[in-house]
């Protein structure tokens, strides 16, 4: 395949702009399914936590053919918390699609990996998507999407990009604006042949020395490791002597390269060969990780490794001690957990781990909440059981002065709750930066705040806005220490002893508050059973029974009502504990504790 016949691309999107639907009708319309085979729906987020959260987590990469072009699209997560991928994604692109909804306009997550994009001289073309819906305002959003760029310092050439108007779901795509309520193109082809026209082919030499950068490893238990990258230079054959080399003056290491293989549609085809542009998988060689180098033994021309911003959250990963404790669980060990996060480590770029002076704690630092929760949910599956602790952000010190992460802030919400949620930001230090009404009953707030007072709002935000508002959040920069944040304004209801919940001590603690368990449920000394009514603390008997005796009474004592205990998730956990309590993780259940158990231990340590 000549270099004029490949193109690379990646596609951004903010999450549920319609980014993977989009790529499903790429891969309909391409002829990359046969006429037997059945199209699966989001067929690019085939991880299970993508498939049920409806998110993009993983970068992936598929392949289309059109008009005889091979095109390379890499699908990138839309949620800032895994940067990490994007970052990989974009070493491997020479354009970007930014598909924006034509109602909601550029949000913040678009803004992140735009800037990342424009910064590495990649050429956009713009897709409104969704130019269908009610209330679309395809001008506003083609406006905002161009000061977007000025603001993030684009090149003229940058902002002089290709417009296509688009339906991902509908699967056609337009280069004119249509009447509303009507289909404006025949197909995806407008999308396709801009593809072919603006984003630049691939101009490396094939006779020149190897150079294939590492962006992303897979594994196979035939071959081992497998790493996926684009090829800058020179053409790779399976059964090759290479060298791997990290950075520019890493020490090189030999290898030989044992099957080269290439994406077609979603399937990977072997190889005999692969010239500058294509994006291949190699593996044979054990040493390979991600940013590395593959290049000629003779002749190596390594480049830089790749850069990921640093992380700015950390949390303590600890080995589960509560009196439960390998009950449900098959690897509880501080081995094993140790094992599991370093093999994490392998692929998870932006993950940083470390060992702390306590016996079974490790400190584990990531971009964010998520990108921590989602590493938990995903050991959690595979039968670890553990406990962590509150989430804290990862401070700065520059010149004696103490520096902390401000996030910036979008939240869309209804007028009559704009009140509530202000007073909220306001209380945990956030400054307003830019208030803009829709006109139709809905106001987008931009605020500037600190990653603390971040931490366990997503809760209260959706009681405030009655479920009806959305908020997301970006890495900015750091600054100086803005001083105390309020914490959780409810105490918590502790267990005073071990054995099981009774619907009799449920009745009696109704009025004290919200439970977390439900009768029958084991608990233990020390553990969180419910949310306290006031602001302190109450130790309380969960596993008291009724006192039987032989006097019958008539039975309307018998029916007990209670309120349905809150569902317990592992987010909600995380975001819900203070700085002295643990949430516990095992495969079926998640709990919440105090870090001591005992009564006298708190008070002790509270010393």
């Amino acid at each position: 395949m000549s270099t004029n016949q490949i193109r690379n691309i990646a596609i951004i999107a903010h999450v549920d702009h319609g980014k993977t639907t989009m790529v499903d009708q790429l891969l309909r319309q391409s002829g990359t399914f046969a006429q037997h085979e059945k199209v699966v729906d989001t067929v690019m987020d085939n991880n299970a936590i993508e498939k049920e959260r409806g998110i993009t987590i993983l970068a992936k990469n598929c392949a289309v053919t059109w008009q005889g072009t091979h095109i390379n699209i890499v699908d990138t997560p839309g949620h800032a918390d895994f940067g990490g991928e994007v970052e990989r994604a974009l070493s491997m692109v020479d354009g970007v699609v930014l598909l924006i909804d034509a109602q909601e306009g550029p949000m913040p997550q678009t803004r992140f990996v735009t800037k990342k994009a424009l910064a590495l001289g990649l050429k956009p073309i713009l897709v409104v998507n969704k130019v269908d819906k009610p209330g679309a305002r395809p001008d506003w959003v083609v406006n905002a999407a161009f000061d977007l760029f000025d603001k993030l310092g684009a090149t003229d050439e940058q902002l002089d990009f290709p417009v296509v108007y688009a339906s991902g779901i509908n699967g056609w795509s337009s280069m004119e604006e249509g009447a509303q309520g009507e289909q404006w193109g025949p197909d995806m082809s407008a999308l396709f042949n801009t593809i072919l026209e603006h984003v630049p082919h691939q101009l490396g030499d094939p006779a020149a020395p190897l150079q294939l950068q590492i962006s992303a490893l897979d594994f196979s238990t035939f071959v081992g490791r497998i790493g996926v990258g684009r090829i800058s230079q020179g053409t790779i054959k399976p059964m090759m002597d290479v060298v791997v080399m990290e950075g520019l003056d890493g020490k090189p290491i030999k290898g030989r390269i044992n099957q080269v293989l290439t994406f077609q549609g979603l399937e990977r085809v072997q190889a005999k060969e692969a010239g500058p542009g294509e994006i291949v998988l190699i593996n044979g060689l054990p040493e390979i990780g991600i940013g590395v180098t593959i290049t000629d033994p003779v002749n190596p021309v390594p480049l830089p490794m790749l850069k990921v911003d640093e992380p700015t959250l950390t949390m303590n990963f600890c080995v589960n001690t509560s009196p439960l404790a390998g009950r449900e669980g098959k690897y509880v060990t501080s081995r094993q957990i140790w094992d599991r996060l370093q093999k994490e480590l392998q692929h998870n770029v932006a993950l940083r781990v470390k060992e702390t002076d306590e016996e079974g704690i490790f400190e584990v630092m990531g971009r964010g909440e998520l990108h921590l929760t989602i590493l938990l949910e995903n050991m959690r599956r595979e039968g670890f059981e553990m406990a962590v602790s509150k989430p804290r952000v990862v401070f700065k010190d520059i010149d004696g002065v103490r520096y902390e992460p401000i996030e910036m802030v979008t939240a869309d919400i209804e007028d009559q709750h704009q009140g509530g949620v202000m007073q909220a930001l306001g209380e945990r230090k956030g400054d307003l930066v830019n208030m803009e009404p829709d006109g139709r009953g809905r106001v987008r707030l931009e605020y500037r705040i600190p990653a603390r007072g971040l931490i366990g709002f997503t809760n209260e935000f959706m009681n405030l806005t009655r479920g009806s508002g959305l908020i997301s959040n970006i890495f900015d920069s750091y600054e100086p220490h803005k001083g105390e944040i309020g914490g959780r304004k409810n105490g918590v209801l502790i267990s005073m002893d071990a054995g099981e919940i009774f619907t009799y001590a449920l009745g009696k603690l109704d009025d004290r508050g919200r439970m977390f368990v439900r009768a029958n449920d084991p608990v233990y000394e020390g553990m969180i059973v419910g949310i306290h009514s006031r602001e302190n603390d109450l130790v309380v008997n969960a596993t008291r029974t009724k006192q039987l005796t032989n006097f019958r009474v008539s039975g309307k004592e018998d029916a007990i009502k209670i309120t349905p205990p809150i569902e317990l998730t592992l987010e909600y956990g995380v975001e819900f504990i203070e700085d002295d309590e643990l949430v516990e993780i095992t495969p079926k259940s998640v709990r919440l504790r105090k870090r001591h158990l005992t009564e006298g231990e708190r008070k002790r340590a509270a010393r």
